[in-house]
């Protein structure tokens, strides 16, 4: 017994001086992003836009569901401001603004088109157009109508026909224009929240996401039929294994065949020295200490899964807690420097990366709070009536990466990589990504 516990002690000081080791990150070198890099912002439409139609979300939000904190107000209003949105972006040299369109705004009742709406997404649309970048449109971003809540939401089958009715008017309107499209942001988190808040019960959820992937698979030959050459994808929610393994399993796995290039959204990973992602199960994302290195690991993951298709990441940002410096003094410029520069060594390991998109443009309507905020440029939302578009450190940071192509070769990350992590467990042993 004394000698199991000795080869442990041994073990576990062995493991310890590899954690302790200095990480020579800046030796190895890093290829600037390809030619035709998509740089881009983020926004949708529930969160920004402000007077928000009847929806699941806003049903949600006005009988203060479980995950509501904050009432709505107007968020960041940019139903009306979406022009100075799209100029900011301009400025920082962006070429790729990804948006929402909302299917409540746009069909608040069964076959009843509202045509303000449809004029007001074309505006969107030809300001994107006119500023010299490509329109990336989500189609559904965890919101559908409230006539559709009223039949089941997307546990009723008949919720696919009429998505796909809707998915056929707007890919007809923006057909041509070199649109990037996403038929559903997050699909498995879309269902938690559904669970969350509409009570979905376990086999309510199976149907959900069943509907989403018919939805999905339908809605691809539908897009390509109408916008040929388009690229299509429904972006992903990374998460630490196996968690991600079981949301894969329910919706990606699902429509492989059906993807022109895989999206991924990845904020947070875990490791044996980084567990504070569990501060997100409550909603306190701005406790969860970043880990930039895991970004590397989660394009690396889904290019073996995906051999033959590009990657996008589709969102990556950092939350501030109202706005404050986080204690540990890592900025927002810290943070996009660090995952930008795991990008690259992606690229540099043979990662297909098209691009990468900042979540997001403007702080907003965080599904029920604002208190997380992720903008470039950040709003008090509940307190300026102006609605003050300030710029945060990471503006000119974004500016110069984007003019740059990316960080400098030369460049040393300030988060050294996670020692242990579970998307990839050779790190344990001392192995460098």
């Amino acid at each position: 017994m004394a000698r199991r516990w000795k080869s442990a002690a041994i073990a576990i000081a062995v493991l310890t001086a590899a954690a302790q080791a200095p990480v020579a990150a800046a030796s190895v070198p890093i290829p600037r992003m390809p030619p035709g890099f998509h740089w881009g912002v983020s926004t949708a439409g529930f969160q920004a836009e402000g007077s928000p139609p009847d929806s699941n979300w806003r049903r949600y939000v006005d009988g203060r569901a479980d995950s509501v904190k904050d009432p709505y107000a107007n968020a960041v209003d940019f139903r009306h401001r979406y022009a100075e949105d799209i100029a900011l972006a301009k400025s920082m040299g962006v070429t790729t603004f990804r948006m929402s369109v909302e299917w409540p705004r746009i069909e608040p009742r069964p076959g009843a088109l509202d045509q303000d709406a449809l004029a007001y997404y074309d505006d969107v649309v030809r300001e994107i157009k006119a500023a010299g970048m490509t329109p990336m449109i989500t189609l559904t971003h965890f919101t559908h109508p409230g006539w559709i809540a009223d039949r089941g939401g997307w546990t009723n089958p008949g919720t696919v026909e009429s998505w796909l009715a809707f998915t056929d008017l707007v890919v007809r309107r923006y057909a041509g224009l070199g649109v990037l499209w996403v038929t559903f942001n997050e699909p498995t988190v879309y269902r938690t929240f559904e669970e969350r808040n509409g009570k979905l019960g376990v086999f309510q959820s199976g149907a959900m996401m069943d509907n989403l992937v018919a939805a999905h698979r339908r809605g691809y030959d539908l897009i390509h039929r109408l916008d040929p050459g388009a690229m299509v994808t429904s972006n992903l929610a990374v998460k630490p294994p196996p968690l991600q393994w079981f949301d894969d399993s329910s919706f990606v796995d699902k429509v492989r065949g059906k993807l022109d290039f895989v999206g991924i959204d990845y904020y947070y990973g875990a490791s044996l020295d980084n567990l504070s992602v569990i501060h997100a199960a409550k909603d306190e994302f701005w406790k969860v200490a970043p880990q930039p290195d895991g970004i590397y690991y989660a394009l690396r993951t889904y290019q073996r899964k995906f051999p033959g298709l590009p990657l996008y990441v589709v969102e990556n940002g950092m939350p501030s807690d109202d706005g404050k410096p986080r204690a540990d003094g890592y900025t927002r410029s810290d943070h996009l420097r660090d995952h930008l520069y795991w990008v690259q060594r992606a690229l540099a390991d043979g990662v297909r990366v098209i691009g990468y998109n900042y979540w997001s443009i403007t702080d907003n309507y965080e599904w029920g709070s604002y208190r997380s905020r992720f903008g470039l440029y950040t709003v008090d939302a509940l307190t300026d009536p102006a609605l003050t578009r300030r710029p945060t450190d990471a503006v000119a940071t974004y500016r110069a990466a984007i003019a740059a192509n990316g960080v400098p070769g030369g460049y040393l990350p300030k988060r050294r990589p996670a020692w242990c992590a579970f998307a990839d467990l050779r790190t344990c042993f001392g192995r460098l990504p």
